[in-house]
């Protein structure tokens, strides 16, 4: 809808969201029911299903029925599940039938919105012509309250919320299919010389906590990201401690690392190139120290 101001016209940013669905009949209705109440809802919501052997297919469809400007796709893909590269590749899936948009989201069908959530998002983009990416925070449900799922900083943009501008998303070259894509794409938004932000008076109810059912493969693979990140080793065991301190699993930084030096010794392919790996590593040295 734009709006009309004396002479001059105000566009406003179309909005498209992707959601990557397997298996979500437990949280679905409940999180299509907070996208179908906004107060500006998105020009497009694309759910793709993604071999569900439950009724995620059903559920999305009937919401499509009554809301047109949400669409349902089925991707069939292998069997196995694959630590963020299956969720990037479902993502990628339904970018290829999203209509022409200003605004792109990945969001994660888990999850409850709050009524005014993307008001707020366009607000902030439309204001600020160098914002790249911007969220809300996770909350997380203990004991009947509901409190910020706190295993990173707020200023961390999460997976399963964020929003790109379409400039900064084509800059960075779309996500990196593999774990930690949710981290190296926060980085390589700053090193193209945008900004993030997150939205602390946005709560946004996360009904499936993270880590809940984690392995010690995917634990490992946190480590091989950090790998492709081209973190370092110095850098890489620094992360790791406050990824099992936030965490409470004092395993957590050994298998870290166990994926760091697997990537290392097997030369795995990187995610970023050797300027942009520089350019992250100087940003978390430099965050080190700010905390010191």
């Amino acid at each position: 809808m734009d709006l009309k101001v004396g002479e001059l016209v105000f566009c406003r940013m179309k909005l498209s969201v992707i959601i990557p669905a397997h298996n979500e009949v437990e949280h679905l209705t409940a999180c299509l029911n907070s996208f179908v109440g906004q107060s500006t809802p998105p020009d497009e919501l694309i759910v793709v299903d993604d071999n569900s052997t439950d009724n995620t297919f059903k559920i999305a469809s009937e919401f499509a029925q009554k809301n047109p400007w949400i669409k349902v796709l089925h991707r069939k893909s292998s069997e196995g599940h694959i630590p963020g590269k299956k969720v990037v590749d479902t993502f990628n899936f339904g970018l290829k039938h999203a209509s022409e948009y200003d605004l792109i989201g990945k969001f994660d069908a888990d999850i409850i919105l709050p009524p005014n959530y993307f008001e707020l998002m366009l607000n902030h983009f439309q204001s600020n012509g160098k914002l790249g990416m911007c969220s809300g925070l996770l909350y997380v449900e203990k004991n009947g309250a509901w409190v910020y799922e706190n295993i990173s900083n707020k200023d961390h943009i999460r997976g399963p919320i964020k929003l790109y501008r379409k400039a900064c998303f084509t800059k960075m070259e779309g996500l990196r299919p593999g774990v930690g894509w949710d981290t190296v794409d926060e980085l390589l938004a700053q090193y193209h010389g945008f900004e993030i932000h997150t939205d602390s008076s946005l709560q946004v109810k996360h009904l499936r906590p993270t880590g809940h059912g984690y392995t010690i493969k995917k634990r490992q693979s946190k480590g091989e990201a950090l790998y492709k990140m081209r973190y370092g080793i110095v850098l890489a065991k620094l992360t790791a401690l406050k990824m099992a301190w936030q965490a409470k699993n004092p395993f957590l930084y050994g298998q870290v690392i166990i994926g760091y030096l697997r990537a290392f010794f097997q030369q795995s392919e990187r995610y970023v190139s050797k300027s942009e790996g520089a350019f992250i590593r100087k940003y978390r040295w430099e965050g080190i120290k700010d905390k010191l």
